[in-house]
């Protein structure tokens, strides 16, 4: 018998009996239990792992939210995918993360060091929210995180040339700056009225954070927006002092329906207005000279045109005299030549009750008297170095541009602006441009910015003391500002590129971008040469009334081609739809202007606001509500006096008297709608 003791390191230590071979009966076990052995230790490796695995499963879930090395993936109470964003600049490294409380962390991606964490906040009991960062530690490094759209009809981002709701998205665009622009000129561009955030039919919002250098791509084939965050190439800049970084932060929050989700995020990330305009610019027109006379205004028409809206018997709430009432474009003096007595001219206008506001604009052009001053004090954006003053180029010549970020221009502005005010007795001012196309590629100012866009903020700013009646055209993180937001100029068209059609869905958006006191531009559209329908003189007849019956129902009405230009039939139906703003339409919007100081819901509001759960309404871009409970269906067609209907489950009565108690919603179709009526319906 063999005896068998504990030995060293060489392993098993016999005693001096004599070791016997193993018979060959005994070879086949032996063989046996090696392979058995090796099972076993498979079996064990393999469930270690299965359980390491199932821990690293658990570790990299967060509520709803379940996280991998290429992106992550949001759901909702009910299980379904309602968010999906991919990771286009690196693959995390899943054993670099860990988990404390609610917050997932990771710190190298497959190849660099970095800094990520998705946290997730439950702010209240319907809504999920999760604080997103990926922060690269090596500068010019760019950030890019891909969100798939094709779960859902998306809302919010930027005015646009094309105007679509919801979102339409076509073609491929690499990423590229987010920052506010003049589209009437830029037609690809993103619009004057911008804000990073974005809203979706499944109750999901996004809302990128104000510090992110924010680019935005799109890619239709992929159907995903790209959301990327860098230095390089690019009109952002890092703070002073700091390295060029980029970092990628956003919350993406989830709700249980598309309204309720909007209201929790326009109370928690946007501005509000802390006052509402003047009332008289809800309930009268605002009359305007440019579209009627473009620079060819002088004295003797600006007279004429105040005198044939008394003598036509329309309200105004005020006057707007536009571009060009001085010698030169910076100046702040009136052209003695086309206007030889202006004070003459305001007390005759005001002795007839009618207030006049100015056309204003950022730029001092080289041959006005006020291009050397502002050149000696400072007071213009300057090129990168911050030794000279930047010449740009704009609509109307070459000069500089003031820098609203340095006091002493702010001051000087505001300076012009008072006297004209004191002097001739000016209501306010319609501030034009604000864009940051018209900033250099590479420009600096007295105080420096990250984000271009903040100089459109800044330049809002101007407009505050006049907030009563100021018209703006631009704004960025502006909401706050409490005065009227026009969007960019019409043409005189049908169409969805700044034509008719485009005017629900450009509104629809501001609103759902927290602009709710909205000017909607001039009735007819700006009839410029080449883009007008019609006779090019004037805009094509039933446009103009169509475009007339839809401004009834916006927030405010504009005219500047004037209804007698046509004849009697076009001044009557003028005549009652502006009675029937200022009796239907006005109070109920100045109802919903109180109710924004504290909401900043939208006065003017999708049909899905009151159906959230139906598949049409998110897709409805020709019908609009004013509050809940007063919906409009204009026709925006030519040669159509009949148009399709959808109505909300609800109780409604139509401006016919008919009336529809419906438990599902109905489609009205080939509704009956004349050329002087506009269709509406009153909940009841």
């Amino acid at each position: 018998m063999y005896q068998v003791v504990p030995g060293g390191a060489g392993g098993t230590i016999t005693d001096v009996i004599p070791k016997q071979k193993h018979s060959k009966d005994t070879r086949p076990l032996v063989g046996a239990g090696v392979i058995g052995l090796v099972l076993v230790i498979a079996a064990v490796t393999a469930w270690c792992y299965y359980i390491a695995s199932l821990r690293k499963a658990e570790l990299l879930k967060t509520q709803l939210l379940d996280l991998n090395k290429d992106g992550y993936i949001i759901r909702n109470q009910g299980g379904s995918i309602v968010f999906r964003m991919d990771f286009r600049s690196g693959t995390l490294d899943l054993d670099s993360c860990s988990k404390e409380g609610e917050m997932l962390s990771c710190g190298r991606t497959d190849d660099r060091k970095l800094n990520f964490f998705i946290e997730t906040v439950r702010p209240k009991d319907t809504v999920q929210c999760y604080r997103v960062r990926w922060e690269e530690l090596v500068p010019d490094i760019p950030v890019e995180h891909a969100m798939t759209y094709k779960f859902a009809h998306w809302y919010g981002g930027a005015v646009s040339a094309i105007q679509h709701w919801p979102i339409s998205i076509s073609g491929q665009q690499a990423p590229k700056p987010f920052v506010t622009s003049d589209i009437y000129s830029n037609r690809n561009e993103f619009g004057g009225i911008l804000e990073s955030y974005w809203l979706s039919s499944n109750a999901t919002a996004i809302k990128i954070n104000n510090s992110v250098p924010f680019h935005l791509g799109w890619n239709d084939t992929e159907k995903t927006m790209s959301f990327q965050a860098r230095y390089n190439d690019s009109p952002f800049k890092p703070n002073p002092g700091e390295k060029p970084c980029a970092e990628l932060s956003y919350r993406v929050c989830v709700g249980l329906d598309v309204t309720s989700i909007h209201k929790y995020m326009v109370r928690r990330y946007f501005n509000k207005p802390n006052k509402v305009p003047a009332k008289v610019m809800f309930r009268h027109p605002i009359w305007s000279t440019w579209s009627l006379h473009k620079t060819d205004i002088d004295q003797e028409k600006l007279l004429a045109y105040a005198a044939n809206i008394r003598k036509n018997n329309f309200n105004c709430s005020h006057l707007e005299l536009d571009d060009r009432y001085t010698p030169h474009y910076g100046d702040f003096e009136f052209d003695t030549t086309k206007f030889p007595n202006a004070s003459a001219m305001f007390q005759k206008l005001k002795s007839d009750g009618v207030l006049v506001s100015l056309w204003i604009h950022p730029f001092v052009n080289y041959d006005s008297e006020n291009f050397h001053t502002c050149v000696e004090r400072g007071l213009f954006v300057r090129e990168p170095t911050g030794r000279l003053p930047a010449l740009v180029r704009w609509w109307n010549g070459i000069g500089g541009i003031l820098d609203f970020t340095n006091p002493e221009a702010r001051d000087w502005f505001s300076y012009q602006l008072r006297t004209l005010r004191t002097r001739y007795g000016v209501s306010s001012f319609k501030f034009d441009a604000g864009e940051t196309n018209y900033l250099p590629w590479k420009f600096s100012t007295r105080t420096p910015i990250r984000d271009p866009s903040f100089f459109t903020r800044r330049y809002t700013e101007m407009a505050i003391p006049y907030n009563d009646r100021a018209e703006l055209r631009s704004g960025y993180q502006s909401q706050n500002i409490s005065c009227f937001f026009r969007p960019i100029d019409r043409d005189s068209v049908w169409g969805y590129e700044l034509g008719l059609k485009s005017l629900i869905p450009t509104v629809l958006t501001i609103s759902i971008l927290g602009y709710q006191f909205i000017l909607p531009d001039m009735i007819g559209g700006n009839a410029y040469l080449n883009r007008t329908d019609g006779n090019r003189v004037l805009p094509d007849r039933e446009l103009y009334i169509r475009w007339l019956e839809l401004s009834a129902f916006m927030p405010s009405m504009q005219f500047s081609i004037p209804p007698w230009e046509y004849d009697n039939e076009v001044v009557e139906i003028a005549r009652k739809y502006t009675a029937l703003h200022e009796s239907i339409v006005a109070p109920r919007v100045l109802e919903l202007a109180g109710e924004v100081l504290d909401t900043g819901d939208p006065i003017i509001r999708p049909l899905w606001w009151i159906a959230t759960g139906d598949e049409t309404a998110y897709k409805i871009d020709s019908q609009f509500l004013i509050g809940d409970d007063l919906m409009v269906a204009p026709v925006l067609e030519p040669g159509k006096q009949e148009r399709d209907i959808y109505l909300p489950a609800g109780r409604w009565r139509s401006y016919k008297g008919e009336r529809f108690d419906i438990k599902e919603p109905l489609h009205l179709t080939d509704y009956p709608v004349d050329l002087d009526e506009i269709a509406y319906f009153v909940w009841v």
